[in-house]
Order: C-alpha cells, then sequence, then structure tokens
C-alpha cells in the first residue's frame, strides 16, 4: 500500500510559479518512477510529467516543456513539479501517481494516486 499527499497548488497570475510537492509513504519510493497528471472540468486526466526512479530520466507532455521541471529527493520521499511561466490553460487538478507498468504517459501505468491538488492560474 502506499500514501500519496500532494501540496503547493493554489491561485496565481498567469505567468507567476508555483512548485508542487507529493510525499509518499508506505512503500519502497526510491524503486519507482513517479508521474504528475493534471485534470481539468470536463477533460480527462493528462499527463504532465514524469522521472524514473533515480531522476536519471525526465518526461514532459509538450505543453509544459521548458516551463515544468519534475525532480525527486529520494531521501525525503518526495517528488516536485517546479511550474513557471503559468498560463490560465495551467489550470486544473493535479495528481501525483507512482508508475508501475507500461508508458509513461498513460495514466493506467500507474497504481497509486493521491488526493490531488487545485491549480488555478488567472489571466
Amino acid at each position: 500500500q502506499v500514501q500519496l499527499v500532494e501540496s503547493g497548488g493554489g491561485l496565481v497570475q498567469a505567468g507567476g510559479s508555483l512548485r508542487l510537492s507529493c510525499a509518499a509513504s508506505g512503500r519502497t519510493f526510491s524503486s519507482y518512477a513517479m508521474g504528475w497528471f493534471r485534470q481539468a472540468p470536463g477533460k480527462e486526466r493528462e499527463f504532465v510529467a514524469a522521472i524514473s526512479w533515480n531522476g536519471g530520466r525526465t518526461y514532459y507532455a509538450d505543453s509544459v516543456k521548458g516551463r515544468f521541471t519534475i525532480s525527486r529527493d529520494n531521501a525525503k520521499n518526495t517528488v516536485y513539479l517546479q511550474m513557471n511561466s503559468l498560463k490560465p490553460e495551467d489550470t486544473a487538478v493535479y495528481y501525483c501517481a507512482v508508475h508501475e507498468s507500461g508508458s509513461y504517459y498513460d495514466p493506467d501505468g500507474y497504481d497509486y494516486w493521491g488526493q490531488g491538488t487545485q491549480v488555478t492560474v488567472s489571466s
């Protein structure tokens, strides 16, 4: 069993920054790749970023490449998402998840999810 708790969301103006955190417990965190997804009202959950177990490889959606950075601290069992140059279209609930198998880009490949944190970007 794994528990994931996201934090760091909030309301920010366009062009601003936020850093999301995802604290994990209950499993050997450093053994697994992690991902961030987001879901806006009326839309499907979409991939944002993923990071390999040791942080050596990262993957991003085209829509956030160059603006968002995923990182992890295995000593703290935490994964981060630094979001810069935020846009109103980044408004969504952001979720972190543990990657189990398959494509990093497919939410079906993740088997544990946090409760989500709301990010709202005003224009």
